[in-house]
């Protein structure tokens, strides 16, 4: 089974937070997407050919000089019958032809429109999408084709980026007026659809039906002048100069009005700079859009999760594998390129988001710089814990290898100063092998117990009576007690083993008895008492000391503390032996309780897991019969 590291889980976990983060963000992003894009659009101007429409205008001047809209059908009847002589190869009207209006007018523009031998109509919907509004019968025999004249403005901002192709109701669906006009401009009979695009001839147009066949509009860039930057006629100058019209010869005319007060079929686009566009000049920068061929294509879904899928992971395993100034200028060139990455595309024609790749940088970056800052600190404050458990170490080896060392030290010097009985000689013979041993056995528990702490070692699984424990480590600190005139009292012990290390826990408990004696007044007594607690064994050693109050006790089992009532007794300690007792103590599946008040003494109480199965008491039997 594969197990992976705090570290690479942690940075597993920055990994999976930004990248849910970015899209989150993505999702939210959506305006600062939109600027981006007209940023984008505005900054890059590919080489485009020369417009193939015009617009034949009714601006505010041509406005006025007709008499206003109400003669409006007149002068576009005499504005159509001025270019039909051409010849156009479009004319594509962008005026609702579906009230009544003056007949005399009417039978005037019916007649101009009957010259045009490639004419479209517009249409919209109307009460709420249900219905088409239509030109009237009698202008709409004349034109070859009707498209709808809806724009599809940005939420929130009311930019047109975006045109629907087709508008549909219950029954009946429309393309738009553009498409229609592109469509007869190329000769093509029909449009050839798929679920992925739209082909009028040999022009495939990238537009999805899942998207209602949205296109987005390339925008013809103005001039560095600020000149439009379609041409265009308006009625005014066209019956002033009838020579105007040769201007329209095979370009596809859009007409429409592009007076201020047309407020109703205005909006704004990239180019706009808080300006509005007339829907007519709208729909012929569609036209051009298609006719261009440029196409700007949105990116894919999940191109877009899988970039920023990879930005979020090479945010993070810049940090992961690198430090320093290496990952920094790493991380750098990671934020630039994903700031890059949609106007890199967009050059392609390719239309990416920008708020979600570069939150997806920016998140992945810094979570992953902070948590290796977290994680080098979290290393360097285990190295110092380290260092400074070496040095403690150290002290307690030196502390506690002192005593055995000055017996051994004392008793040699007085074997070589002075001539010995034979008797004397075997009894300092003694002391020095009895005291070797028991710097062995020091040695070799402090060893066991910085193995342990290392997770270096294994505890032994031997099993052990109680009852042979407790006698044991009272006989070994008897001597000791017997100094002081100090009693050990042993309370009847429950029939129970224990599972470990048997040296291990008989340090533990030796030190907890000698530090009862250590610090209790002479002529007291020290009791040894143990219950069974449910599959828990309670293992006390109770004093008559001069005890602690409530904040030494939460600190006693700190390296090298030791209690002020300690210091002032004058008794000799390293303040480490109750910390490796708490770590023998815990290695084995226990915990250590204490009671203890200024005056009254402690009780330290060993709460550990005992064995009680039967194959643990039948090989117990066994042992101690062979």
């Amino acid at each position: 089974m594969l197990r992976l590291s705090r570290q690479t889980i942690g940075y597993l976990s920055v990994l999976a937070g930004s990248f849910v983060l970015a899209m989150l963000a993505g999702w939210l992003g959506t305006p600062i997407d939109n600027n981006a894009y007209d940023w984008m659009f505005r900054f890059y101007r590919p080489q485009l050919q020369a417009p193939q429409s015009i617009l034949l205008t009714i601006d505010e001047a041509s406005l006025l000089e007709m008499g206003g809209r109400a003669h409006l059908r007149r002068a576009l009847g005499q504005a159509l019958d001025r270019i039909a002589a051409a010849p156009p190869k479009v004319v594509v009207l962008d005026i609702i032809l579906a009230d009544e209006g003056d007949p005399a007018e009417n039978g005037e523009l019916e007649a101009a429109l009957r010259k045009i031998s490639k004419l479209v109509l517009p249409c919209e919907l109307i009460e709420d999408g249900q219905r088409w509004e239509d030109p009237l019968d009698r202008f709409r025999r004349w034109a070859q084709a009707v498209g709808h004249v809806h724009g599809d403005p940005g939420p929130g901002d009311g930019v047109s980026r975006i045109l629907p192709l087709e508008k549909a109701t219950e029954r009946e669906r429309r393309w738009a007026l553009a498409l229609e006009a592109f469509r007869l401009s190329r000769g093509a009979a029909a449009i050839v659809e798929s679920p992925e695009s739209l082909q009028v001839g040999d022009i495939r147009i990238p537009a999805r039906r899942s998207d209602s066949r949205a296109l987005r509009i390339r925008y013809l860039p103005p001039s560095p002048e600020g000149a439009f930057p379609l041409p265009r006629i308006s009625f005014k100058q066209l019956r002033a100069d009838p020579g105007l019209a040769a201007r329209c010869r095979d370009k596809v005319v859009f007409v429409g009005e592009t007076a201020q007060t047309e407020l109703r079929d205005r909006l704004m686009t990239p180019y706009s700079h808080g300006l509005y566009m007339p829907g007519v000049e709208i729909h012929a920068n569609v036209f051009e859009t298609l006719a261009q061929g440029q196409f700007l294509v949105s990116a894919p879904e999940l191109a877009v999760v899988a970039a920023c899928l990879a930005l979020a992971a090479c945010g993070v395993m810049i940090f992961a594998l690198r430090s320093g100034w290496q990952a920094y200028t790493l991380a750098v060139l990671l934020l630039a390129a994903a700031h890059l990455l949609p106007y890199a595309l967009f050059t392609n024609h390719i239309v990416f988001p920008y708020f979600a790749p570069v939150s997806s940088a920016w998140l992945s970056v810094v979570g992953a710089a902070a948590f290796q800052f977290v994680a080098v600190r979290r290393q360097l404050r285990r190295a110092e814990a380290e260092r400074a458990r070496y040095q403690q170490a150290m002290h307690f080896v030196a502390h506690e290898m002192r005593t055995p060392l000055t017996a051994i030290q004392g008793s040699s010097e007085l074997m070589g100063r002075y001539n010995l009985s034979e008797e004397k000689r075997r009894q300092i013979a003694e002391l020095i092998n009895t005291e070797s041993k028991r710097l062995a056995r020091m040695i070799t528990t402090f060893l066991n117990v910085e193995r342990l702490s290392a997770g270096e070692m294994e505890l032994k699984q031997e099993v052990f009576q109680v009852q042979e424990l407790v006698p044991a480590c009272v006989e070994r600190a008897r001597p000791l007690a017997e100094h002081k005139q100090i009693r050990i009292l042993v309370e009847p012990l429950p029939e129970a083993a224990l599972t470990g290390d048997r040296e291990l826990m008989e340090y533990a408990l030796y030190n907890l008895l000698t530090n009862a004696v250590k610090y209790s007044p002479a002529e007291t007594q020290v009791t040894v008492l143990a219950s069974a607690d449910g599959d828990r064994l309670r293992l006390s050693v109770r004093d008559q000391g001069i005890g602690m109050d409530r904040q030494e006790v939460r600190k006693i089992f700190q390296k090298f503390y030791r209690t002020r009532k300690a210091e002032a007794s004058g008794e000799a300690g390293s303040g480490i032996g109750l910390s490796i007792v708490e770590q023998i103590v815990t290695h084995h599946g226990g915990r250590i309780e204490v009671a203890s008040e200024p005056g009254k003494g402690s009780c330290f109480t060993v709460i550990l897991p005992f064995s009680q199965s039967r194959q643990d008491l039948a090989k117990l039997a066994k042992e101690q019969t062979e």
